[in-house]
Formats: C-alpha cells, structure tokens, sequence
C-alpha cells in the first residue's frame, strides 16, 4: 500500500503526463506507416520516437490533425487519405535534369534516389536514362497513396521559444544549432 501511495505524488508531480497534443507543443512518438491494406513500409519502434513542434508543418497534415488532443501513453491508428498526406499524384511533374547531377550512382528506371536542389534535397524516382541527361518524376514517391499510421505516443511538453522561433525541435530527437 505504501509503494501505491508513493506513486500517485509521482505521476501527479509530472504536467507533461497529462499535457495534450496542440500547436507549438513538441511530441515524441512511434509510428508505423503502411499503404491501406499492404504490409508496413517503415517503422521507428527500432530506433529513438520521431520528435516534433506540432502546427509548423513538421509532418504530414492528416497525421498532424489526428495527434490533436491526445496525450502521452495513447496508441491509436489513423487512416491518412494521399490529399491530407504526401498529396495526389499529378502528370507531367518530370524533368530532364543533366546526368553529372547523380554523380557516380548507377540509375535505372523506377529507382528513388535523393537529387540536391536549389531548394534542398528532393526524393525523385528515376523515369529514363539517356547518355547525358535523366528524366526524374519529381512527384513525391508516396504521391497519391493513401497511408495506414499505428502511433504510439510517448511523450508532450511545451515547446522552447527558439524551438517555436525555428518551426522545429532542438536537443534530444530533434535538430541542434
């Protein structure tokens, strides 16, 4: 009875414990993603739970929307139609980029490689080889797929202000300066 007595302070002591998923919140979480209806495509319950500053556009938009309101310790699944996740798939989003941009690699058709941008890095599936150039569908690979998410959540806490200044987490599972 005395060990019943001694947790409750415990668990009453910890806001995060009870703390609910809104913006500018970080959350800490483990997740599996499948198409609907195959096999799961990625996990994280391998490695550390994926942090981020929910309502900065961390990760994709329907599983955003689903985490609002929970709490550390819920799992649940969510279904995530390919508009509220990676977005429809849309013709003619190619382009012929010069081969010297791939470096080294061996590219075939149907390949998912990561091509460096002006922008960033972009995940683009190989379409065509030619001697000097590469066409590339730029569409992103999960493009017009609707998505499977089993979450688990680990924990929430309120969110530093350089992490709000930033638009993401810092520190322990998420990005440092």
């Amino acid at each position: 009875m005395l060990a019943a007595i001694r947790r409750r302070p415990q668990a009453c002591a910890s806001p995060e414990f009870r703390m609910k998923i809104e913006k500018d919140r970080v959350v800490r979480f483990h997740y599996t993603v499948a198409e609907q209806g195959q096999e799961a495509l990625e996990s994280s319950k391998e490695r550390e739970p994926l942090a981020i500053l929910i309502g900065h556009g961390n990760i994709i938009p329907g599983l955003e929307k689903a985490m609002e309101g929970r709490e550390a310790g819920d799992s649940f699944a969510v279904d995530v139609a390919a508009a509220d996740a990676y977005g429809e798939r849309r013709d003619g989003l190619t382009q012929r980029v010069p081969k010297k941009h791939f470096g080294a690699q061996r590219l075939e058709p149907g390949m998912q490689v990561v091509l460096n941008t002006n922008f960033g890095p972009r995940a683009v599936t190989i379409e065509k080889v030619g001697m000097s150039v590469v066409d590339v569908d730029l569409n992103h690979p999960m493009a017009g797929k609707n998505l499977h998410f089993d979450v688990e959540i680990v924990d929430v806490r309120e969110a530093k202000p350089e992490e709000v200044e930033h638009g993401h987490v810092h520190g322990d599972g998420g990005h440092d300066h």
